[in-house]
């Protein structure tokens, strides 16, 4: 039985040589190590031997079996590198073709007006403060004389997280907080731009995620006319010198006086079209001069310091800019919007 296993050995190899691509290795495979091979019925024989034979066919059959599979890994190897020499070969390269253009990654719109904005606000002698996007309850509305069951609470639909009295910041007011513990006593002037978050119905003007730039000055002796001239810069360096603005009032926990900005509307210069609702003007921010409580919680005493603080959204300013109609366009990553800018 041992002379049958090395005549398979020799036939094999010398095949194997003789196999030029991969078609005809699968047909040797077939012929010599599939189950239906004359080494396969070998080694199903091997129980029906005499006792003393059985060790010396399977120690053989194995080898016959493992040499037979290493030199058709090898052979295998050596036309798939005789078939990239001959393609290489073959295919010429004009290495004077230009190459494919590479498409340059560009910042995102929102990004784009966000960055806008904190140049304007820098230029203005305004630092750039950024603070958590996890906040405590604490923060985002206690410390913002909005204490547990203030019917103000209403107002931000909020994603809460595992840990209790901890959650997704609703603005980015509670930076206000934490920018003043770290700096009292001394002035402030800052701004706080990050990522807002509320649970509420996504619409064409609502999201889940939104960005936020928060404004804050502390010092002595600020007023209201600091804040509405402050403001009316802002306009002038965003909107152009021409630019008409009004003051509103309104009503936030952590201001008192609370207003709203507006500007006169650039597309139909107050006449009234449907992109200011035929209003005439258009709603940039909200602002107010920073609530004694609120100064209180930071560390500053509000009998001696004053301060006003406003908030702004980017992309409701780019949607204005642009006539967008849709805030769900910025975070639909759809390459026909973002190539625009």
């Amino acid at each position: 039985m041992l002379k049958p296993l090395d005549e398979i050995q020799a036939q094999a190899l010398k095949a194997l040589e003789a196999a030029e691509d991969e078609e005809q290795l699968l047909a040797w495979r077939q012929t010599f190590l599939s189950r239906s091979a004359e080494l396969s019925q070998i080694v199903t024989a091997i129980p029906d031997l005499e006792p003393e034979e059985r060790p010396q066919v399977g120690r053989r059959a194995n080898e016959v079996k493992t040499r037979l599979e290493s030199e058709l890994a090898r052979q295998r190897a050596a036309l798939q590198a005789q078939a990239l020499d001959k393609k290489l070969r073959q295919e010429a390269l004009d290495v004077t073709l230009p190459g494919r253009p590479v498409v340059r990654g560009r910042l995102h719109p929102s990004t784009q007006n966000l960055r806008m904005i904190l140049d304007i606000w820098r230029e203005m002698g305004f630092q750039v403060y950024t603070s958590r996007e996890v906040e405590t309850e604490d923060h985002n509305f206690e410390l913002l004389n909005m204490p547990a069951h203030h019917p103000a609470r209403d107002m931000w639909d909020t994603f809460y997280l595992t840990t209790p009295g901890v959650l997704l910041r609703t603005h980015t007011s509670p930076g206000q907080i934490r920018i003043m513990r770290e700096r009292t006593p001394d002035p402030i002037r800052v701004v706080l731009p990050g990522m807002c978050y509320r649970y509420e119905q996504i619409t064409t003007r609502s999201e889940v995620q939104f960005n936020q730039i928060e404004g804050l000055a502390v010092g002595k002796h600020i007023t209201m006319a600091d804040l509405k001239g402050t403001l009316n810069g802002f306009a002038r360096h965003m909107f152009g010198d021409g630019v008409k603005t009004r003051f509103r009032a309104s009503h936030f926990p952590f201001t008192e006086p609370s207003g709203e900005v507006d500007i006169e509307c650039f597309v139909c210069m107050g006449e009234g079209c449907s992109v200011c609702k035929h209003t005439g003007w258009l709603e940039i921010l909200g602002c107010g001069m920073v609530h004694p409580t609120v100064l209180l919680n930071g560390g500053y005493d509000p009998e001696i310091y004053s301060g006003f603080a406003f908030g702004m959204g980017p992309e409701r300013i780019k949607m204005l800019m642009h006539r967008l109609d849709d805030i769900r366009v910025f975070w639909a990553n759809d390459m026909r919007f973002l190539e625009q800018f």
